[in-house]
């Protein structure tokens, strides 16, 4: 059985008290002050402040993720995962500061392993993360959707200007990394989910990418088969990669691959494509929650890249709480219906 979760910073907000009231007792943590929060994040998670963690601790060191740890239980809720690391863009491109970069993320893997939060989703993209060109676009009711056009992106010009990067060189650098970090992983009994491209292109704004595929994903398992080796499946995108998600499911998590899920939804293609509410978009969610099932999924799974709906701001987009409560809901009711009942469940263990 999966467990529900919510992405948040360990900065608490009143909400936090609905997600709790809609049966979210899992977080999925963002650290204060490390890449994700820098690059695309702060407005998100409403930070404009520093991390402000005791003794000055880096935001992957044991103290800070303890502090982290401890917010969430403070407010019900158990950190099951990180989802952002210490910057890594040199280890990606197997820059100067890769080995001290690679330290970095070997010490919040080991600081992980002690606080026993057993998932680490990564991503491998340089210098951006996931990529929308609108965040205004207006879909059922009047809510408000991201969006990307891949001509729209292009226009702002090459994410590292002047750089040539490929392809294999990405792929070596990769290599390079797990072959340091999984022993490491290992050891510590966390699993490394690595995310896709997103979206899952090529190339973006002239930066190759090499996680957009199916056939990437099989080419990181042949990598290495570690149980440490995992894959964040995060289903927007691979809705982009396949039009089969339920297949793709069931074929990656055959052999328990799959540690980390966003479960989401969309409409278009890689190029240009606009988010939809959960319930609204080109996937059939059912199915994919069966093949979860069948495949044993017992990992993190939270709702991602929300509708912006009727009273709130649009200062997060993606990340607003009315349609992350309503995500909830109707990932709570996918799973009463495929899972069955928890009473149910509870009685068939016995």
């Amino acid at each position: 059985m999966f467990q529900l979760s919510e992405f948040l910073p360990a900065r608490p907000e009143p909400w936090w008290a609905l997600l709790r009231q809609a049966g979210v007792e899992h977080a999925v943590g963002m650290m204060r002050g490390a890449e994700q929060e820098h690059r695309i994040f702060a407005a998100v998670a409403g930070a404009t402040e520093p991390p402000h963690y005791a003794d000055g601790a880096e935001p992957w060191s044991e103290t800070a993720l303890a502090e982290d740890k401890a917010t969430f239980a403070e407010h019900g809720m158990q950190l099951i995962a990180i989802e952002d690391t210490a910057p890594m863009d040199d280890v990606r491109l197997g820059g100067p500061a890769r080995d001290q970069q690679i330290e970095h993320v070997i010490q919040q893997i080991r600081a992980m392993g002690v606080l026993e939060i057993p998932v680490l989703c990564y991503n491998w993209m340089v210098g951006s993360s996931w990529s929308r060109t609108r965040s205004d676009i207006p879909t059922r009711g009047g809510a408000l959707v991201t969006g990307f056009s891949l001509a729209d992106a292009n226009a702002r010009g090459p994410i590292l200007p002047g750089r040539d990067v490929t392809a294999p060189q990405l792929w070596s650098a990769l290599e390079y990394f797990l072959a340091a970090v999984l022993p490491e992983a290992e050891s510590a009994g966390v699993r490394l989910a690595l995310h896709p491209d997103d979206p899952p292109l090529p190339i973006v704004r002239e930066m190759p990418r090499i996680m957009s595929s199916l056939d990437g994903y099989r080419r990181l398992r042949s990598i290495d088969a570690s149980a440490s080796n995992a894959i964040t499946f995060c289903q927007g995108n691979f809705a982009l990669m396949t039009d089969d998600v339920p297949a793709a499911i069931r074929e990656l998590g055959a052999d328990d691959a799959i540690a980390f899920v966003h479960f989401r939804d969309l409409r278009g293609s890689a190029s240009d494509f606009v988010e939809t509410f959960h319930d609204d978009g080109k996937t059939d969610m059912a199915e994919c929650m069966r093949a979860y099932r069948d495949v044993g999924f017992t990992g993190p799974l939270r709702p991602d890249h929300v509708p912006t709906m009727a009273g709130e701001a649009n200062d997060r987009p993606g990340y607003q709480a009315l349609g992350r409560l309503f995500a909830a809901g109707y990932i709570r009711g996918l799973q009463h219906a495929v899972f069955g009942h928890p009473e149910a469940r509870s009685a068939a263990i016995v």
